[in-house]
């Protein structure tokens, strides 16, 4: 449940620009998730979030962005575990999730930010990425296969 927490936290604050431990406490509860503020304290520590200035000088929770990798350990940790199968059709790639967790991938594929993914979208169990092309589909196959093997 921690993972998935993370990983919609992610996706919330990518989505959003949430300010406060309440708000973002706020959000997960309209999303399912029962979190107090003492939870989602332990979240934002865990998951290493910063706050950055937004344009009309507030400020926002982000994720810290890591110098040489976006790879963190726990958005492949997501990806193992909620990966099950994967296929293209020529520069789709579909990916099959255990039920429940293609938003989790998704999050994670997203915050991943590889330059051959276009873009994404999530159901359930099934997760379509957008590639640049044939070639980037195969290239991203591998990427998965060494993470998830």
């Amino acid at each position: 449940m921690k993972i998935n927490r993370h990983a919609k936290i992610v996706e919330l604050i990518n989505k959003y620009h949430i300010e406060t431990q309440e708000e973002l406490a706020d959000y997960l509860n309209r999303e399912g998730f029962k979190v107090t503020q003492a939870t989602v304290s332990r979240d934002i520590r865990d998951l290493k979030l910063t706050k950055v200035p937004t344009d009309d000088g507030k400020q926002r929770y982000a994720v810290h962005q890591q110098a040489e990798t976006k790879m963190s350990e726990k958005y492949i940790r997501v990806l193992r575990d909620g990966f099950a199968s994967m296929d293209k059709a020529q520069n789709i790639l579909v990916i099959r999730t255990v039920v429940g967790m293609a938003n989790a991938v998704c999050a994670a594929l997203d915050a991943m930010e590889w330059k051959e993914i276009i873009g994404s979208v999530a159901g359930d169990d099934t997760i379509i990425c957008v590639v640049r092309s044939e070639e980037d589909t195969v290239s991203v196959m591998d990427k998965i296969k060494k993470i998830v093997s």
